[in-house]
């Protein structure tokens, strides 16, 4: 990089730091004021050792708040999450996985379309057509993927199809050891994927998860055909099974090439029902299918810190577990520690904040950690 686009990059990372500052002290004084905030951080507001609304003036200071707590996701009345000033507006209600026992879950009101309006931003139109349809292959139910891919097909102009996914029955038999009812039931799904794309629908674009779009793949070619011959041009995927070897797998292999030649682009993803929606840098066979993302900021950002202080960042390069901070009107939580860990990267011209690589499940959960069909 020459000195001028270094420079350049300095000054887009400062300006990206200070819109992170000022957007933390808009969020801390809506949600924490008497007028407009949650019953939830109201309630908080007078266990804390500080006063949010004078002693938070930007982001390194969400640093006094005692890390967020996944276990008060779980239970009710979920309506203490609704700030006041959003009080009234139809609101959706959100789990955050396919686990079993009581789920966490979130209330969203429109958080959900934002986060997937600003992400179409970043898909090229060449692959991702205004006006397409759309297959949205994975978990439905009460879970946000399923309506933010929809509202992102419609944002852009198509329709979406949907298919059944109950991602809370595979868990369980799994946890049974039935795995011929496993593989029965990804055939299920599946079954229905490949039913709707050959109706004569005119899909073009897709989401899908890394094991059911390999399962799709195989079962197109045990079929005599392929994702590029019936039409599938665009294909959003994410997860933290989407590794650099499953990326030149899925463009070397079930493609038939980059997107220049088998005409299949593929936009990996990492995000969750509390962050929305974090985008990859450019993923290229050059930089040997690296995938590095980036979060939302500033309506939300990730840390990589230290798995012995969580606020503490690790260097450029060095492994810790991913940190995340959520700031929007409808939510607001800092410092939950989420299961995975990564590599901390440095800001790109495209996203001038800190990245993580190399996302994967907290190794000291990982074993204990139930990995379902998605």
């Amino acid at each position: 990089m020459s000195d001028a686009n270094q420079e350049q990059l300095a000054q887009q990372v400062t300006d990206a730091k200070a819109r992170l500052d000022a957007h933390t002290y808009e969020m801390v004084q809506w949600h924490f004021h008497e007028s407009t905030g949650s019953p939830f951080w109201l309630q908080k507001k007078a266990e804390l050792s500080f006063d949010p609304l004078t002693e938070v003036q930007g982001f390194d200071d969400l640093k006094k708040f005692p890390l967020f707590e996944d276990e008060w996701l779980r239970g009710g009345p979920v309506n203490r999450w609704i700030p006041k000033g959003l009080e009234g507006q139809p609101t959706f209600v959100f789990e955050t996985g396919g686990t079993t026992g009581i789920p966490k879950s979130r209330v969203v009101i429109e958080d959900h379309r934002l986060d997937y309006e600003m992400f179409s931003e970043t898909l090229p139109d060449e692959y991702f057509p205004k006006g397409a349809n759309w297959l949205m292959l994975g978990p439905s139910g009460p879970r946000r993927l399923r309506l933010a891919v929809e509202h992102l097909c419609q944002h852009r102009g198509g329709i979406c199809f949907c298919i059944d996914l109950d991602p809370r029955w595979v868990v369980k038999v799994i946890k049974k050891g039935w795995m011929e009812h496993l593989e029965e039931y990804k055939k299920h799904c599946i079954d229905q994927a490949i039913t709707v794309l050959t109706a004569g629908h005119d899909i073009k674009c897709m989401f899908a998860t890394p094991k059911l779009l390999d399962q799709l793949a195989n079962a197109l070619e045990e079929r005599g055909t392929s994702l590029p011959e019936i039409g599938i041009t665009g294909i959003f995927s994410g997860g933290t099974e989407f590794t650099p070897q499953w990326t030149r797998y899925c463009v070397e292999e079930l493609f038939g090439g980059p997107a220049e030649e088998s005409g299949v682009y593929m936009t990996p993803t990492y995000g969750n029902t509390l962050m929305g929606l974090a985008c990859s840098e450019p993923v290229t066979k050059e930089n040997k299918y690296k995938i590095t993302y980036h979060a939302p900021q500033p309506r939300a950002a990730t840390e990589v810190v230290s798995f012995d202080d969580p606020n503490e960042l690790v260097g450029y390069g060095e492994t810790g577990r991913v940190k995340l901070t959520t700031l929007t009107k409808e939510l607001f939580i800092p410092g939950f520690l989420e299961r995975d860990e990564a590599e901390r990267e440095e800001p790109h011209e495209m996203y001038p904040w800190d990245g993580v690589s190399g996302v994967r499940p907290y190794h000291v959960f990982a074993k204990s950690t139930t990995v379902g069909v998605y």
